[in-house]
């Protein structure tokens, strides 16, 4: 009897683990942020402030899983406010033509211990294809609210001008004062929804 129980459990929690789950991602305890090289000598960090979306993650078959994400371009943050309003306006993201910067995958595979996530990045209307690099979610924990919930980082590197973000100006010593590439990290926390 008891081997029937621990199979039957073992099978149920089997089940649960390769079982695939929709995920929200959770604003309070998510951002986008990213690293872009200044004036060849250091490298200035920022973030987005408001990050949503959705997640769907099947372990056992990553290539049911996916990630829908959108950013508020308005939420830019640099902890430097001409710096900021500049990043917003029309040389930049032109947060007032083009509120929003979304990631859509395309498709999920698996290599060297982590997920690599192909998708479409869309910003100031210009959709070109990345690939994030993604860590494996952490197990599922149980909140004081009884919401089950995960975690990951995602991580690639752009050239901004792909997307239309050209404005530089030049150093005297040569050189320019912004670089092109850029280093982007996701960290995400989610929701399962419930179903």
């Amino acid at each position: 009897m008891k081997t029937i129980l621990w199979t039957a459990a073992s099978l149920a929690m089997a089940a649960t683990m390769s079982a695939q789950h929709t995920y929200e991602i959770d604003t309070a305890h998510s951002a986008a942020q990213f690293s872009v090289r200044h004036m060849m000598i250091s490298n200035v960090k920022g973030e987005f402030n408001k990050l949503t979306g959705t997640v769907v993650y099947e372990p056992k078959h990553l290539a049911a899983s996916k990630i829908n994400a959108v950013i508020d371009a308005s939420t830019i943050s640099t902890r430097e406010p001409k710096r900021d309003a500049h990043l917003k306006s029309p040389d930049f993201f032109d947060v007032a033509k083009y509120p929003t910067i979304t990631f859509t995958s395309k498709s999920v595979t698996a290599a060297n211990g982590k997920i690599l996530v192909r998708g479409d990045l869309t910003m100031r209307g210009v959709s070109k294809e990345i690939v994030l690099t993604v860590e494996t979610p952490t197990a599922e924990i149980k909140d004081p609210y009884g919401m089950l919930r995960s975690g990951t980082t995602a991580s690639a590197k752009v050239n901004r001008k792909d997307w239309g973000l050209s404005w530089n100006a030049a150093l005297e010593s040569g050189g320019v004062v912004v670089g092109d590439e850029v280093t982007i990290t996701l960290d995400i926390e989610m929701t399962r929804k419930a179903k």
